[in-house]
């Protein structure tokens, strides 16, 4: 395999990471805690959230966060598994032994056009979820997510937060 595909491969794999990684960080750190809350609601034995108590959530914003994450999940999964399935015939395509980088370039376009359409989801469920919270619930939630967003495993999101960390 050539330099630049081995480049290529790379730099798809981490922006791929980063958008997975900013899903997977929405499902399971602010609000992910859907399967102890269901045991609540269902009548059983309601356990405790650690972010919900972090962010002193009431009864009433933790029952909505879970059913808007539950909406959201089954949404987005349909254009989850459409990215994977490019993502791989994009590994078929540059693994072959003649390489089409027109197909490649199109294939890139697909997998970048759902990734632009899962961002725009993720947006609109963050400021709905907002919209929900306080003030003081809201600076704890985007802290939270901006302590835990890496850049393909580098540390912190470096902007504006004061350290000299950089993706590369």
């Amino acid at each position: 395999m050539s330099r630049s595909s081995r480049t290529l491969l790379i730099v798809l794999s981490v922006a791929l990471n980063i958008a997975f990684v900013t899903v997977w960080a929405l499902h399971r750190l602010p609000f992910g805690c859907g399967h102890h809350a269901a045991r609540g609601l269902a009548g059983g034995p309601e356990f405790a959230c650690p972010f919900h108590e972090r962010l002193q959530a009431t009864p009433a914003q933790r029952q909505e966060s879970e059913s808007r994450l539950e909406a959201f999940r089954k949404a987005s999964m349909p254009l989850c598994m459409e990215v994977n399935k490019h993502r791989l015939e994009l590994i078929d395509l540059l693994s072959a032994p003649e390489t089409d980088r027109a197909a490649v370039q199109a294939k890139q376009q697909q997998i970048a056009d759902g990734q632009n359409q899962m961002q725009a989801r993720v947006i609109a469920n963050l400021l709905e979820m907002k919209a929900a919270l306080t003030p003081e619930q809201q600076k704890t939630l985007f802290d939270t997510i901006r302590a835990r967003s890496d850049c393909a495993g580098h540390g912190p999101m470096a902007m504006g937060m004061g350290t000299n960390r950089s993706c590369r």
